[in-house]
């Protein structure tokens, strides 16, 4: 087999600012652009993964170099790891020895120009009850395991809002474009090599209360700014929405939860879940299905549990799957 031809094409690629990369990254079907281990070219199609080719370790951190250089961010031995958002929306994340042990690691994920209608997620049964949900300006919670497509749900119930409504968005790297027309973007900052300057997401949020929101949107809750979150929903800022990692609705909940006791670990237990239990109305529950589509699996509605009552967090089943098997009664309206 002649491989004369490949060779000059890669030793053309390689002279590209990406590396050859820019093949990939311009073909409107590809969602996520990753590099393993230094060299190997791996991109996601609908949902599914395939290794397309490969690349040269030195060119591989040429082409990092040149993707992080206008964003100002550093990644050498000493900060071997950076995330961040590119002009164009993606994100951006790559990783250097000694924390990768194989060789560099690159990922760069694309988000579609335009947002994805509810109908891609859910039948219309189902997507009738996510536009009454926002409707009834409920605080939302989508979970998700990662890839799960919870940021695009996300841009897709914050496009539901009603076009009076100032919109406030938070996130640690900017990826959700809203189709709304009063929307402020705010996003988290790193610290200076000096260790000064960073912003975080409680940051944020203390911020935004002061930006007079209609609803609250966060990309994702991870860390100590689960319990700003919270005070913000149980303090009047009704119809917000957010994500968390989760395996489940129930366990998001306690995903939340745990994310409070970690940062205030003097709050007794049973405050906490009533804490949870108020603020969040409803968790919408994502997945991926055999052929790689994102679909929501399930819709969860929050009990409210009994004062005095310190039993366990639980919720009451709205959606299974494709069908709707119960009726919403924790409007905010």
């Amino acid at each position: 087999m002649n491989r004369v031809p490949d060779l000059a094409a890669d030793l053309v690629a390689e002279q590209a600012p990406l590396g050859g990369l820019e093949r990939w990254l311009h073909d409107p079907a590809v969602t996520e652009v990753m590099v393993n281990a230094g060299t190997q070219i791996w991109v996601e199609r609908s949902g599914q993964l395939t290794q397309v080719g490969a690349i040269r370790p030195g060119t591989l951190m040429t082409a990092i170099e040149h993707v992080l250089a206008p964003l100002g961010r550093r990644l050498d031995r000493t900060q071997p790891m950076v995330d961040a958002r590119l002009a164009d929306g993606s994100r951006v994340c790559a990783v250097l020895p000694p924390v990768a042990v194989d060789g560099p690691c690159l990922a760069i994920r694309r988000f579609a120009a335009q947002q994805f209608a509810l109908q891609a997620f859910a039948t219309s049964q189902v997507v009738e009850l996510l536009r009454e949900l926002v409707s009834a300006r409920c605080n939302l919670v989508v979970s998700g395991a990662t890839s799960s497509g919870k940021t695009t749900l996300l841009n897709s119930l914050a496009g539901e809002v009603q076009r009076d409504e100032r919109i406030v968005t938070l996130e640690d790297v900017a990826e959700m474009r809203l189709a709304h027309t009063h929307v402020v973007r705010l996003e988290t900052r790193d610290a200076t090599p000096d260790g000064v300057g960073e912003v975080t997401l409680g940051h944020l949020l203390r911020t935004a209360l002061r930006l007079r929101p209609d609803r609250l949107v966060v990309g994702e809750v991870r860390g100590s700014e689960a319990v700003h979150l919270l005070h913000a929903l149980n303090t009047g800022h009704d119809g917000s929405l957010t994500t968390v990692h989760a395996n489940s609705a129930l366990d998001a909940l306690h995903r939340l939860a745990a994310l409070v006791v970690q940062e205030v670990g003097n709050w007794p237990l049973s405050a906490v879940r009533h804490h949870v239990a108020s603020a969040v109305d409803v968790v919408v529950h994502l997945a991926r299905d055999g052929t790689g589509a994102r679909r929501v699996v399930a819709i969860a509605e929050v009990t409210r549990p009994d004062e005095g009552d310190s039993g366990a967090l639980t919720v009451r089943p709205l959606a299974e799957g494709d069908t709707v098997v119960g009726a919403l009664t924790r409007g905010r309206q």
